[in-house]
């Protein structure tokens, strides 16, 4: 399926790069990857006996992401593909042209890495990934 980008409003591309250039400033040093391309949201959670991170990673396969625990962080990184419009994907014809509009879903290389808690557990740390959410058990000691 060819794609194809329709005009944009000038610096209307520029403006999304500067607001996620500063979204991406404002998370902190440590949660930097200057490689990647995207980086995945994440909500924290802290019961009196456990946290909780909740990633969102709609459309992202299982087997593509990898989560990695070191130095007193937990990194994830993967791969999300370009969302397929169902209709156009589904039709047994030869493939037709589509002017994208607007195209705001993150797609690529993604990384992502948070600072854990100095009362983790690493060893026990334990991850279930359902209906494009990550969540990741985190032991307090």
């Amino acid at each position: 399926m060819a794609i194809e980008t329709a005009g944009d409003v000038p610096f209307g591309n520029v403006t999304r790069q500067m607001t996620r250039m500063l979204d991406q400033m404002q998370k902190g040093y440590y949660n930097f990857c200057p490689s990647e391309t995207w980086t995945p949201t994440v909500n924290l959670y802290e019961t009196e006996s456990d946290y909780h991170v909740c990633v969102d990673l709609a459309g992202v396969e299982k087997d593509k992401i990898d989560l990695v625990v070191s130095e007193g962080r937990l990194t994830l990184k993967g791969t999300r593909p370009v969302p397929a419009c169902q209709e156009i994907a589904q039709e047994e014809h030869s493939p037709r042209r589509v002017r994208v509009h607007v195209m705001e879903i993150d797609h690529g290389s993604f990384c992502r890495v948070v600072e854990l808690p100095l009362d983790v557990q690493q060893e026990r740390i334990v991850a279930h990934y359902a209906d494009g959410l990550l969540w990741i058990h985190l032991p307090k000691k």
